[in-house]
């Protein structure tokens, strides 16, 4: 790819659309730029891009642009059947993504990780395994770092750990890892993909171009997942929790890779079964990265957990406040609510992934929820799944903030109060990270107002 003598239009100026502006600027591109939703930090984007020669482009300036550009750099968040990509198919013109332009250009060995849950964790397990064992790595991707600014500050005796969603692999065809892991694959973002058809096919792409050298980890517990070894080229491991398998298992309480003993459950820092399994996946590839048994089991027995997944916030007038923002799945909030050790007051809701919620809430009468605050806007669809399922234990609002105030007023000493909304955050807020912090937030300031109102009637004979 020269860029010197082509034009490219990188459409979506959020955080990898961003870097996608650098990087092609930085190499002399022509680079025009475009965003439906200018809000603050795009603003800011345009800028500084503007600055250095960009061009942003208004909405009636596009006919034009779609002539005179060779190249459509889309970001993630643009599904690939938006009116704008579909304009340059028509045209017959190339149209990458961010993590496309960034894994061209990538000299670091690869180790790529997808699935519906478990992506974030298992790289940051791997990302933490390596540090430990004195390599240069860097987690990026989806994970919140575009690969495309760290390719060019990688060398080849570096490690990119990247986490990659089906939105980039719906335009991410160069992608060729070492070893890649595919978690697992259960129902989510079909108001994008419109099939499990098609979301099963986008993630088997991570291992489109794997050839004899390289490995991909599956879990074997997955059938869907299991079903990728059939067509792929390169070498297969496993990882379970159900069976002794070539690769990673579980085993009397103890993890195994290749039949040695790596560690015991009991030493992981992270809890519960999904971590298990996490950590499963990342014992397997960091051993086939060659990391001895000694810095693996160190470092999955010290690392912290993920922002915003199951992370504890505080405990005010002995409830226990916990941030699941991350959990934007059925499957995601499902296993939140299994490690729950207390009754639980669950916060639900956001914008819709486009699948019902009748399992969700069939699983939840055997758990320890024993109260769903639905919020957000697809409360009523949420509300609806809880009627067929005759569940009653559900109060309805529209608001966030409100919807956490509620959820605190209803938890009794003792019990938790649990965000994992089963959906997007997109309704109101940038992302879940956003969502997160604004629960966070509210539970903060009702702790503070709490010990206030403790103070003043301390001081009172």
């Amino acid at each position: 790819m020269y860029f010197k003598n082509q034009k490219f239009l990188v459409a979506g100026l959020s955080k990898s659309g961003a870097a996608a502006c650098d990087f092609l600027l930085s190499r002399g591109a022509a680079v025009y730029m475009y965003d439906d939703v200018p809000d603050g930090g795009v603003q800011k984007t345009i800028s500084e891009m503007q600055e250095r020669g960009a061009v942003y482009l208004r909405e009636q300036d596009l006919p034009s642009a779609i002539s005179e550009c060779d190249v459509l750099v889309l970001s993630p968040g643009i599904p690939i059947d938006h009116e704008l990509p579909v304009a340059f198919r028509k045209k017959g013109k190339r149209i990458i993504g961010e993590s496309e332009l960034g894994c061209l250009f990538l000299r670091a060995a690869l180790v790529a990780v997808t699935g519906t849950n478990g992506k974030t964790t298992t790289v940051t397990m791997l990302d933490e395994i390596f540090r430990a064992a004195g390599e240069n790595c860097t987690a990026c991707g989806n994970i919140g770092l575009p690969i495309v600014s760290c390719a060019d500050k990688m060398g080849y005796e570096d490690i990119a750990v990247m986490e990659v969603s089906s939105f980039q692999l719906e335009t991410l065809t160069s992608i060729r890892p070492h070893v890649a892991i595919v978690t697992n694959i259960t129902e989510d973002h079909l108001n994008r993909h419109y099939s499990m058809e098609n979301y099963v096919f986008l993630k088997s792409k991570i291992l489109r171009n794997m050839r004899e050298s390289e490995y991909a980890v599956l879990n074997r517990d997955d059938e869907r997942v299991r079903e990728f070894a059939k067509e792929a080229r390169c070498k297969i491991r496993w990882f379970s929790v159900k069976e002794r398998t070539e690769g990673a298992f579980l085993y009397e309480g103890a993890l195994y890779f290749e039949n040695e003993k790596i560690m015991d459950v009991s030493d992981l820092s992270l809890k519960g079964e999904h971590n298990i399994k996490n950590a499963l996946a990342a014992i397997c590839a960091a051993k086939l990265m060659g990391v001895e048994t000694s810095i693996v089991a160190k470092a999955l027995s010290s690392m912290r957990g993920v922002r915003h997944r199951i992370e504890k916030v505080g405990e005010y007038g002995g409830v226990l406040y916990i941030n699941d923002s991350k959990g934007t799945n059925v499957d995601a909030t499902l296993n939140a609510v299994a490690g729950m050790e207390r009754d639980t007051v669950l916060l639900l809701g956001g914008k819709d992934k486009g699948y019902d919620y009748d399992e969700l809430f069939g699983k939840l009468k055997g758990s320890r929820v024993v109260m769903a605050v639905l919020y957000g806007e697809n409360r009523f669809k949420l509300f609806n799944s809880a009627v067929r399922n005759n569940e009653n234990r559900v109060t309805l609002c529209a608001d966030f903030s409100l919807a956490v105030k509620i959820a605190a007023l209803a938890a009794k000493p003792g019990q938790c109060v649990l965000l994992s909304p089963a959906s997007s955050s997109f309704d109101a807020f940038s992302g879940y990270e956003e969502r997160g912090e604004r629960f966070e937030e509210i539970v903060k300031n009702l702790g503070e107002k709490d010990a206030a109102i403790s103070e003043r009637y301390s001081c009172v004979d």
